[in-house]
């Protein structure tokens, strides 16, 4: 059983790397809604939308959501849950499909390391937003 358990220490790194990265985006999570566009290094620009869904004292559940101009995706959905006191942000739905719990067998549809996955893909999606920039004429 502790042979199939995912490495914990690379997830917690990739999940408070992610909190960081949110924390500067969303300007420490003092708002509910925060909408700007992304400069892409073809000068076009995608719309991107944060909504908090829902806010506790330790925790929020965000919303984000990218508009992508091509035929086959329509906009990309990711629901991130933000753990305030644990400096920590995890994926929890993408797509609008979660993970299957780490105790549970794989469906077939998801491969077994489907949560390390999407957390991967939230730090690659967060880096691609510092690394092309925001356009300034959009307030956040």
């Amino acid at each position: 059983m502790i042979k199939s358990l995912p490495k914990t220490s690379h997830q917690l790194a990739v999940c408070e790397a992610n909190f960081l990265r949110l924390k500067k985006i969303l300007q420490g999570f003092s708002k509910n809604k925060y909408s700007f566009e992304t400069i892409n290094p073809d000068s076009s620009s995608n719309p991107i939308n944060f909504c908090v869904l829902q806010r506790t004292q330790h925790t929020l559940i965000v919303e984000a959501k990218q508009k992508i101009k091509l035929k086959k995706i329509e906009s990309l959905v990711i629901r991130i849950q933000i753990s305030l006191d644990a400096k920590l942000a995890e994926v929890i739905s993408f797509q609008g499909e979660r993970a299957v719990p780490y105790f549970m067998k794989a469906l077939k549809t998801q491969s077994r390391d489907e949560k390390i996955q999407q957390n991967r893909f939230l730090t690659e999606w967060l880096e691609s937003i510092f690394a092309n920039g925001i356009n300034p004429q959009v307030k956040i």
